[in-house]
């Protein structure tokens, strides 16, 4: 895939060449039976595709097809969970002898499929998995269902329909944001992971921009919506960045303005939750975070005032896993996780604790 990838790079100088060029490598990938090659390759040229696009639905379908193949699961191991009068897609993947449960879920604009090499590396550490799409993620933003804030919903909706009770909370990305939301107000989540830490959404996505443009988003708040909404609409037609990622963003959530949009992104904070979280938490964090500051560990820190225990781990480059969600050394956090666990009750030991294959072959 590296060789694949730097052989297009210079030509990917707009949104559609990127969408053209991935799509056309991911087929050729399928064809040549790089089932798992070729499902991130199309997923990759899927991103940046607005909602309106009608490759859309034909790439998606690809990739699941293709990315559940690759991994071996079944149909048994799909559910459709009752929320809100329709269903939210879930997996779970049991062991024979559960040492423990852990619920996992990703973050802005991922599918829980993207999250498969994790939930089975799980599943190969004897923990009972599953792994969900919650409002505005994957087959539920397909479906026409909106992100919310409110994500204690959806995840009591999961606990609920698993009947599941003393688990691990796990959000990677913007998911370490909404596992602090859940957690607040789920007393069945007893430890909590943030891979990564993320206090503030709206930091986040400003980061992005520069000058003018992240100024306007950063204050968005104080000013008045029709001027939010003038003031964006003429800085799309500037930038690639801005006019996909408003666009992404009023998808999501489910609006249709710009001022709208980035009120929702406001909302996405942990400061008014942090002081509820009882429970056991790990904070993950890279040292060289693209997208969320570094800082945002220190403000996640000093607001979990209650938490019954509080670990914090900075991953490195040294490590290779300085990125966001530790992307480079997937088994380095896969190991952290564990050893969290084993330390804090969220799997049980067993006579001959061994690590499983997955993680170790992965790790540094």
């Amino acid at each position: 895939m590296l060789e694949d990838l730097r052989r297009i790079a210079p030509g990917l100088t707009s949104y559609d060449a990127w969408i053209e060029q991935l799509l056309a490598l991911g087929e050729q990938a399928l064809e040549r039976d790089r089932t798992l090659a070729g499902a991130y390759l199309v997923r990759t040229g899927e991103f940046f595709m607005s909602a309106d696009d009608p490759r859309q639905p034909t790439a998606r379908r690809t990739f699941l097809r293709a990315v559940l193949t690759a991994h071996g699961v079944t149909t048994d191991q799909h559910h459709d969970v009752p929320y809100d009068g329709a269903f939210l897609s879930a997996y779970r993947f049991t062991p024979a002898s559960p040492r423990g449960a852990i619920v996992v879920f990703g973050g802005f604009d991922s599918y829980i499929e993207e999250w498969l090499p994790m939930l089975l590396a799980l599943h190969d550490a004897s923990l009972d998995v599953v792994g969900f799409d919650g409002p505005g993620q994957g087959a539920a933003l397909d479906a026409g269902m909106p992100m919310t804030a409110d994500w204690h919903r959806p995840v009591a909706a999961v606990l609920d329909h698993f009947a599941l009770g003393d688990v691990t909370l796990l959000g990677f990305s913007l998911g370490g944001c909404l596992v602090m939301r859940a957690a607040a107000h789920e007393p069945r989540v007893r430890r909590v992971i943030a891979d990564d830490i993320l206090t503030e959404f709206n930091a986040c996505y400003t980061r992005q921009l520069s000058g003018v443009r992240r100024a306007l988003v950063a204050n968005a708040g104080r000013l008045p919506a029709r001027l939010v909404d003038q003031m964006i609409n003429r800085a799309r037609a500037g930038s690639m960045l801005v006019d996909w990622g408003i666009g992404n963003t009023e998808r999501v959530f489910g609006v249709d303005t710009p001022s709208k949009a980035l009120a929702a992104v406001r909302r996405l904070r942990t400061a008014d939750v942090s002081p509820m979280i009882a429970q056991d938490v790990l904070l993950m964090a890279g040292a060289e975070d693209h997208y969320v500051p570094i800082t945002q560990l220190g403000d996640q820190l000093r607001t979990l005032t209650n938490a019954r225990s509080l670990t914090a781990r900075v991953f490195t480059r040294d490590e290779q896993a300085q990125n966001h969600c530790q992307v480079g050394n997937l088994g380095l956090a896969l190991q952290v996780i564990l050893t969290w666990l084993d330390d804090h009750g969220g799997r049980n030991a067993v006579p001959d604790d061994r690590t499983p294959r997955a993680v170790a072959d992965t790790a540094p």
